[in-house]
């Protein structure tokens, strides 16, 4: 297959690279167009207000890449517009991911920059798939301040279960899905995960995310500060959340005709 690939985390982000190594080793045919920075938490928006820029770029991928200053929506809104060669006919489906965290919830899908890079994609009828990895917070702290991958041989190891799923499970959707059906592909790896890791049906669990902002400081502002989420989903309903708990792959499918 002919796929686009994007992410929220940044054009130079370790798991965007595994995503891109595993999907070229079962036999797709890439591009990449993925943010200059990182644009997580950013959901859906685009830059409205201001110029957006983008660069063809070499990053050791081995397949078309360019960089948009923007967010994910951004990316793919101008690759199959403006970059890919044939536009979008180009390609078979997006892929975006992988991401550094889960994309579990009500409370937090809408919120992904990762999700919305595959939305974009379902917006222009093309199937799509957002995949995020798990991961402890001394393992997402580390990734996040810079530290190298290697330095985290357990994490790596996960991490190349994780591509490998979703390499396979992509081409899988992908061709199952076919176009205009509007629908996201949302899968969400386990920490650990390892290839016998089991694929689960799932919804996105219903949450509230309450106090998302510090109390105002002395200047008045009110910054970011994570919460957790409180899971309301009823009794027996097999989630996303509680899936990557338990250990195994979570598959949510996002039907946006069904809003």
């Amino acid at each position: 297959m002919r796929l686009l690939v994007s992410n929220d985390d940044g054009i130079r982000s370790p798991f965007l690279h595994a995503l891109v190594s595993a999907l070229r080793s079962a036999g797709h045919e890439l591009f990449v167009v993925a943010p200059l920075h990182e644009q997580s938490w950013t959901g859906a928006s685009k830059c409205r207000h201001r110029p957006v820029a983008s660069a063809r770029a070499e990053h050791g991928l081995d397949v078309p890449t360019w960089t948009v200053d923007g967010t994910p929506a951004d990316c793919v809104n101008i690759a199959l517009a403006h970059l890919l060669p044939g536009g979008i006919e180009a390609v078979d489906g997006v892929v975006s991911g992988i991401n550094l965290g889960l994309n579990t919830t009500l409370g937090f899908i809408n919120a992904s920059g990762t999700v919305a890079a595959a939305w974009e994609g379902a917006l222009h009828g093309l199937p799509a798939v957002a995949c995020s990895q798990d991961l402890s917070y001394d393992e997402w702290r580390h990734l996040t301040s810079g530290g190298p991958l290697d330095a985290l041989p357990s994490t790596r190891a996960t991490l190349e279960a994780s591509a490998a799923h979703a390499a396979r499970l992509a081409g899988e959707f992908i061709s199952s899905t076919g176009r205009e059906k509007f629908v996201v592909h949302n899968l969400n790896f386990p920490n650990p995960c390892t290839a016998a890791s089991e694929v689960v049906r799932t919804v996105p669990a219903r949450v509230v995310v309450p106090k998302l902002f510090s109390p105002a400081a002395d200047d008045g502002t009110h910054r970011f500060v994570f919460s957790d989420a409180i899971d309301r989903s009823p009794p027996g309903l097999v989630t996303d959340k509680t899936t990557v708990a338990a250990g195994k792959i979570s598959h949510s499918i996002l039907d946006y005709t069904r809003l």
